[in-house]
This record gives structure tokens, C-alpha cells and sequence, in this order.
């Protein structure tokens, strides 16, 4: 390979593990943590969609109503 194709390469693998990273710790942060997935909902609900549909589909079911339960009991 040409030494250009091989660091386009390198880029792309690089940005590819940064991105799988970045992905990794916010599944982590939302799963450690009510107040963030609060926050996450208030922000940006789709996000916080798709962990709750991950986490359904992975077989861990009641987060959803959980945090729906524990948030409506703060409002009053």
C-alpha cells in the first residue's frame, strides 16, 4: 500500500476506536445514572430512546418505568 493510503487508513481506524469509546461511555454514564438519563431526557430524549429500546431488547426490561415513576414523584 502507499504510505497515504495507509494513514487514511490509520485516520479512519482511529477516528472508528474514538467513536466506539465515546459511545461506550455515555451507554455508561446513562446506565449508572438516573439523574444523567434525567438530564439526557430533558436534552436530547432520542438518545436516551435508544438506550432504553437497547436495554428492552437485551432483555432488561422496567428502567423506562423506573425512571418515568421516580421523576414524577419529584414533581409533586
Amino acid at each position: 500500500m502507499e504510505p497515504v493510503a495507509k494513514n487514511i487508513l490509520k485516520g479512519v481506524l482511529v477516528l472508528e476506536l474514538l467513536g466506539l469509546a465515546g459511545t461506550y461511555l455515555l451507554y455508561y454514564r446513562l446506565d449508572s445514572s438516573q439523574d444523567f438519563r434525567y438530564k439526557m431526557n430533558q436534552r436530547c430524549p432520542s438518545i436516551l430512546e435508544v438506550y432504553y429500546k437497547s436495554n428492552e431488547w437485551a432483555g432488561v426490561h422496567g428502567k423506562r418505568d423506573r425512571d418515568q415513576e421516580q421523576w414524577l414523584s419529584h414533581k409533586n
